[in-house]
C-alpha cells in the first residue's frame, strides 16, 4: 500500500474506539442474558442480542486490525473467529443428542520409530496383533493399525512424537442431532451425514493461526481457534 493510501492516525484511533464501544456492548448483552438466566428465564431476544454484539465486536476487531497493520505494520494479539467458514446454525435451540466429529492429520516423519513402537506393543501383548498377518515391525501400514488399535486417539495426539508422527491440522465439530443414532446405523459411512448447518460449535487447530515472529516466520505450535456457530 502506498503512503497516499495508508490510513491516518485519526482513522486508526477511531477504529480502536469502535472496538472499545463494541466490547462494552457485548459485555452488557452477556450480562443481561446472564441476569435473565439466573432468574430461570429463557429469553430468545437476549440470545439474539449477544449474537449480534458478538458479530459487531468481531467486525470492529477485524477492521481495527487491518488499519493498524496498514498504518503501522503491527497486529493485535487477538484471533477473531471467522464467521464465514460455516453456514448459519439451523438446528434445535436445545439439542437432545450430539455428534462429535473429529479429524486430525499426521505426517509419518520417523517410520523406524513408528515400527519399533508397534513391535513393542505386539511383543508385550502378542494377542494385540497377529504378526503373521500384520507384520507390525516391518510395515508402516500394519504398524499404524496396531498402534491406533492399542491407543485411544487422544493418547496418540498427546504422544505423537513418540510414535514418529508430526501433527497437522485438526478440527472438532459438535453437531446437534434430533435423536441418538441406532447402534451400527452410521458406522459404514460415519461422516456422510455431517450437516454444517447443525454444528453448534467447532474448534480448529492449525499453524495458520500462529502469531508470526519478528522475521515473519510462523511458529511451530498449532494455534487453536474456536467459536459458537450461529
Amino acid at each position: 500500500m502506498s503512503d497516499a493510501e495508508q490510513p491516518t492516525a485519526a482513522e486508526v484511533r477511531a477504529a480502536a474506539d469502535a472496538v472499545k464501544a463494541a466490547l462494552d456492548r457485548h459485555l452488557e448483552a452477556v450480562e443481561r442474558r446472564a441476569e435473565a438466566s439466573s432468574g430461570g428465564v429463557t429469553d430468545p431476544a437476549a440470545d439474539t442480542a449477544v449474537y449480534a454484539a458478538f458479530d459487531e465486536l468481531a467486525a470492529a476487531g477485524e477492521a481495527y486490525d487491518e488499519l493498524l497493520y496498514d498504518a503501522y505494520d503491527e497486529v493485535t494479539p487477538f484471533e477473531i473467529p471467522g464467521g464465514d467458514t460455516m453456514p448459519d446454525y439451523t438446528g434445535p435451540d436445545e439439542p437432545r443428542a450430539l455428534s462429535v466429529l473429529i479429524r486430525r492429520d499426521y505426517t509419518v516423519t520417523e517410520p523406524s520409530r513408528l515400527l519399533s513402537q508397534a513391535q513393542r506393543v505386539t511383543d508385550l501383548d502378542p494377542e494385540s496383533a497377529d504378526e503373521s498377518e500384520w507384520g507390525a515391525g516391518h510395515s508402516v501400514h500394519a504398524a499404524l493399525g496396531v498402534l491406533f488399535g492399542e491407543y485411544e486417539p487422544d493418547e496418540i495426539a498427546t504422544r505423537h512424537k513418540e510414535f514418529g508422527l508430526e501433527e497437522g491440522d485438526a478440527t472438532l465439530w459438535i453437531a446437534a442431532a434430533d435423536e441418538p443414532g441406532e447402534p451400527g446405523e452410521w458406522l459404514a459411512a460415519p461422516f456422510d451425514e455431517a450437516d454444517p448447518e447443525r454444528v453448534v460449535c467447532r474448534f480448529d487447530v492449525s499453524t495458520v493461526f500462529d502469531d508470526e515472529d519478528v522475521d515473519g516466520d510462523p511458529g511451530t505450535t498449532g494455534g487453536r481457534r474456536g467459536a459458537p456457530v450461529r
